[in-house]
């Protein structure tokens, strides 16, 4: 299992790398296009549509790319309309976080209520990367995202690990605990700082990048715990099974998906 991770990543991580520093915009776009529509598939086993269901959500979701890519350039005066609407959505989004139930069937509505959750966040998400490679050194930018969500990942792992303690959401993912969240916390600050203050296009103040890497974790933690909420509904071990050594798409993306709108409202607030 774990060479296959190794291998997986070594695979993906000079994809990323190319797509994010060596391709232009409308490639760039076009790729995490095609990024979230093969989430959207495997969201809507999440939201057990069903065929035609799944069939709907796709052509939906396209339809809405294909409308955002054609008519971008019209739309940038919104951009903090786009944002801040997102991070809106995705507070009300979490609220399901606190009405899950483990001891009960999906509640009435939970295909339309899912199909729902999953254009909104597939949307927000394209919205957030395409803004954020608009901006100044916005390669960078998207680098920065990545650690901070990477580094939340790996700090909450070895921290949980090692502290152990109370289980942050024991009905969810109970493997995650509070130790885990802040050591998580921790490594997604440190790398925050550490890059920007490497890289000189990146002239965030400290405390700047400190908060909007803050706010980023915890809306990556978000995410990570709503897609759980879905595999648990429906007793599913992972959301699909492209990625060798780590199962589906979103298994890796569910973070990003989340912490991409928040760190992008960050930076346009901070004036990057």
């Amino acid at each position: 299992m774990l060479r296959q991770r190794i291998l997986t990543a070594l695979v993906l991580v000079p994809l990323a790398f190319v797509v994010i520093f060596l391709v232009p915009q409308d490639i760039f776009r076009t790729a995490v296009s095609l990024l979230w529509l093969l989430c959207s598939l495997e969201y809507a086993r999440l939201a057990n549509l069903g065929r035609i269901g799944t069939v709907a959500l796709v052509i939906v979701q396209a339809a809405i790319f294909l409308l955002l890519f054609n008519y971008w350039d019209g739309l940038a005066e919104l951009t903090l309309s786009f944002l801040a609407a997102a991070c809106l959505t995705w507070c009300l989004m979490l609220l399901r976080l606190v009405t899950y139930r483990p001891d009960r069937p999906p509640p009435f509505g939970y295909s339309i209520l899912s199909f729902a959750c999953a254009v909104a966040s597939m949307t927000f998400a394209w919205v957030a990367l395409t803004v954020t490679r608009d901006y100044a050194n916005g390669q960078f930018w998207i680098l920065c995202l990545l650690l901070v969500v990477w580094a939340a990942d790996i700090g909450a792992y070895f921290s949980g690990r090692h502290f152990g303690g109370a289980r942050l959401a024991p009905k969810i993912s109970p493997s995650k605990t509070w130790a885990g969240f802040w050591g998580g916390l921790a490594a997604a600050i440190s790398v925050a700082v550490i890059l920007t203050l490497a890289v000189p296009g990146l002239n965030a103040g400290m405390m700047t990048i400190a908060a909007i890497a803050a706010v980023t974790m915890v809306a990556s933690v978000g995410g990570d715990l709503f897609i759980s909420l879905h595999k648990r509904t429906l007793d599913l071990k992972n959301t699909g099974n492209l990625l060798p050594g780590h199962g589906g798409l979103l298994d890796r993306f569910d973070s990003l998906v989340a912490a991409a709108p928040f760190f992008a409202l960050g930076l346009l607030i901070a004036g990057r």
